[in-house]
């Protein structure tokens, strides 16, 4: 298996470089016109992440989730979520990233094994980065009307977020 995954790039590669010499096409100038395109395609999305990395420190260091933690607590106790997977769960449409560091945090303080570590690593695995994807791809080509798709990212979100509760505790709990 090792070998295959050390020869397959350069596999790759060959096949398309046989191909362009099959089809007579000039390998380089098309390969110089791709590195152009990919560094005018770094350009426009730059600000679109900038923005998005600033409005997610923004969001993380304003305390803001602790302050919504407060009014929630009666009800996630009678829901068994744990307060420490609820900032995952919020951060995580926006940020990748900064919900990987808070499962991490939590898998280091509760461990892995835990009700918490297995509830916040599938709640990982059930959600996905919705506003950092919508902001990224239709900004890489200005889309400015997304339509119905963040309300329909943020559903599907808030499905995986209620099917890992409902998993966890049926089988962990």
């Amino acid at each position: 298996m090792n070998l295959i995954s050390t020869l397959l790039i350069p596999l790759i590669v060959l096949i398309i470089l046989s191909y362009g010499l099959k089809k007579k096409i000039n390998i380089y100038d098309v390969f110089l016109d791709g590195a152009k395109d990919g560094i005018v395609m770094t350009f426009k999305l730059a600000p679109a992440v900038v923005a998005m990395v600033f409005a997610i420190n923004i969001f993380i260091r304003s305390e803001f989730i602790y302050f919504i933690l407060g009014f929630l607590k009666d009800f996630l106790n009678i829901l068994s979520v744990p307060l420490e997977v609820v900032p995952m769960a919020l951060v995580r449409p926006i940020s990748g990233t900064a919900a990987l560091a808070i499962l991490n945090e939590i898998l280091t303080v509760y461990g892995p094994d835990s009700y918490t570590g297995l509830l916040a690593s599938t709640m990982q695995g059930c959600t996905d980065t919705t506003i950092y994807v919508l902001a990224l791809y239709f900004g890489s080509i200005n889309i400015t009307k997304t339509r119905y798709a963040l309300g329909v990212g943020l559903c599907a979100d808030l499905a995986g977020i209620i099917a890992s509760i409902l998993i966890v505790r049926f089988l962990f709990l």
